[in-house]
């Protein structure tokens, strides 16, 4: 069973801010159980997106998400799918997923400005067929949507896009060795494949590794 949109105390805020009416008008109007009309096109648009993901302990967690443009997928209205590629090793949102499935996502255009939210349940996927659709993802996210709704986008601040982060893996799903993988405290955690790539390029202090974010290399 579906859950309400609005939680008591979410409502009681609307109450005491003379706002429920106002609450109820706005989710009839943009509020719905399926990505489909002019949100699924913005969303299958974006090359980024944020995700919100809750671990065991109910703590909340916010990561930024890139990729080629299209990086989540419509399968069907009730079903986003969106790759996991190469990280830093923690898995706090995969394993959030894992442990309580609930996740939100942001889809936002700066330059519009525009943005989209969707809620659902996730389950990881590292056999799932899908996977040839982003080469270089290590698994597949699959989302099932219970909303989808528009936001109002007047305080967002225009950005503009400079280019598509070097990262992103290409169609036969190379990547670039990222310089965190060459600090050397980091060497004896890596798998071996990673301590290949750095003994090629060379191993940067922490110190280096500063500069480096300083521009833009990270």
């Amino acid at each position: 069973m579906t859950a309400p949109f609005y939680t008591g105390a979410q409502r009681a805020l609307q109450e005491a801010q003379g706002a429920t009416k106002l609450a109820d008008t706005v989710a009839g109007a943009i509020v719905w159980d399926e990505v489909a009309g002019p949100a699924a096109d913005f969303i299958a648009s974006r090359d980024f997106f944020f995700l919100s993901t809750v671990d065991g302990f109910g703590r909340p967690t916010v990561s930024y998400k890139g990729g080629p443009e299209g990086v989540v997928r419509i399968a069907d209205p009730k079903t986003l799918l969106f790759p996991a590629y190469d990280g830093n090793g923690m898995f706090l949102s995969l394993g959030n997923i894992a442990e309580t499935a609930k996740i939100g996502m942001l889809f936002i255009d700066f330059e519009t400005p525009n943005r989209v939210r969707v809620q659902g349940d996730a389950t990881i996927e590292e056999n799932d067929q899908e996977l040839t659709l982003w080469p270089g993802a290590k698994m597949v996210v699959r989302v099932a949507v219970e909303r989808c709704f528009l936001n109002c986008a007047r305080y967002i601040h225009r950005h503009k896009r400079v280019e598509t982060s070097r990262y992103v893996p290409a169609p036969d799903g190379a990547q670039p060795h990222p310089s965190w993988k060459r600090i050397d405290f980091v060497q004896d955690a890596l798998p071996e494949a990673d301590r290949e790539q750095t003994r090629a390029a060379g191993t940067i202090t922490m110190e280096d590794y500063a500069v480096h974010l300083a521009e833009g290399r990270s």
